[in-house]
């Protein structure tokens, strides 16, 4: 998720250019949730409601933590029938609530540079890390942070924001990696020191990047993001740069590799479930898994896909990271973010 809410296209502009473009047979709405950072061209998605023959009403519900437990809390009556944007942070959970029936189709059968599995289809992937920016460090003269554990000495107090687990993919990502890295007395034992620090916390990656963050006007030159953001800062600069004024921290238990994919909301319509199938395959169609790094700031699940220019350059994926060795389980997870509130905010 990247995150990655940098200039968005509304879903109103797209339900009004679909409205013109559908013939007037082609009223059957697919109500798709989404987190929202979900962003994909707009010749994209009305080309998609012309050939599958319906409306697309896309519904974005704040950060995917914000989605799942919509989806949780709506599932008596779903107000979707596919929802994009789970990821394996979130899953578990998702998977307990049992909120998605298994997808079967096409493009869950081809093997893909990432997986979820339960008929999840994977659509894209990232690494939740640790952004920093470099002209507030060059200015202060300040060394770069070379471990966590330096993020809790007193030359970096109050310089870094995390988002919150319980309501942040990301944050929950971050969380995750701090276990992996460190164990899971080590990053409790870390994050007690981090709030003695000033550590600061965000609701989501939106409200961190845009308005905590140093390179956006706010006080914080270190914040929890993806390792692709350097890149979208290039693509989005009004002047041309050659150097992004960001940079990635791959500090041992900071990177998160997250994979996002798409599923059938359990208890959709059932006159739009052909339709949801068609949308899952369309976004593992090779113009979306192109579309999407520059869109969404992802790169694609779909093997072979091209890698766009800027994110070669600018966005290399990291060497190492810090899941789990197996998925932790949902009671583990509220465990965890249960210490974690204890540790951080009480």
């Amino acid at each position: 998720m990247q995150r990655r809410l940098f200039p968005v296209l509304l879903a109103s502009a797209f339900a009004l250019a679909a409205a013109a473009a559908l013939p007037a047979r082609a009223q059957t709405p697919l109500r798709v949730l989404t987190h929202e950072s979900f962003d994909l061209p707009e010749p994209l998605l009305t080309g998609f409601e012309r050939e599958a023959g319906v409306k697309l009403q896309l519904i974005k519900a704040g950060d995917a933590g914000e989605m799942l437990n919509r989806l949780i809390l709506t599932r008596a009556n779903p107000i979707a029938d596919v929802a994009f944007g789970i990821d394996n942070a979130l899953l578990p959970r998702a998977r307990q609530a049992g909120v998605f029936d298994a997808y079967s189709g096409p493009a869950a059968q081809r093997v893909g540079t990432a997986t979820l599995g339960d008929g999840v289809v994977p659509v894209d992937y990232g690494y939740v890390a640790l952004n920093i920016d470099k002209a507030w460090f060059a200015q202060k003269q300040l060394a770069l942070p070379q471990s966590l554990d330096d993020l809790a000495k007193p030359a970096y107090k109050d310089l870094l924001v995390v988002q919150h687990p319980a309501t942040s993919s990301p944050g929950q990502a971050f969380l995750q990696a701090t276990i992996a890295g460190l164990g899971e007395e080590g990053a409790f034992a870390w994050w007690a020191k981090l709030r003695a620090n000033g550590v600061k916390v965000a609701k989501g990656w939106s409200e961190a990047y845009y308005t905590d963050f140093t390179r956006n006007g706010g006080t914080r030159p270190i914040v929890v993001s993806y390792a692709s953001s350097p890149a979208a800062e290039v693509f989005y600069s009004k002047t041309p740069l050659t150097e992004s004024p960001t940079a990635n921290l791959f500090l041992r238990g900071s990177v998160y590799r997250q994979v996002e994919g798409v599923a059938l909301v359990k208890g959709g319509n059932p006159a739009a479930r052909d339709a949801a199938g068609k949308f899952i395959e369309f976004l593992r169609s090779a113009p979306v898994q192109q579309a999407l790094q520059t869109s969404m700031w992802m790169y694609p699940a779909e093997p072979g896909a091209a890698r766009a220019e800027v994110m070669r350059q600018h966005a290399p994926e990291p060497t190492r990271f810090d899941n789990t060795g197996s998925a932790p389980s949902p009671e583990q997870l509220r465990a965890w973010q249960d210490r974690w509130v204890r540790v951080v905010l009480r």
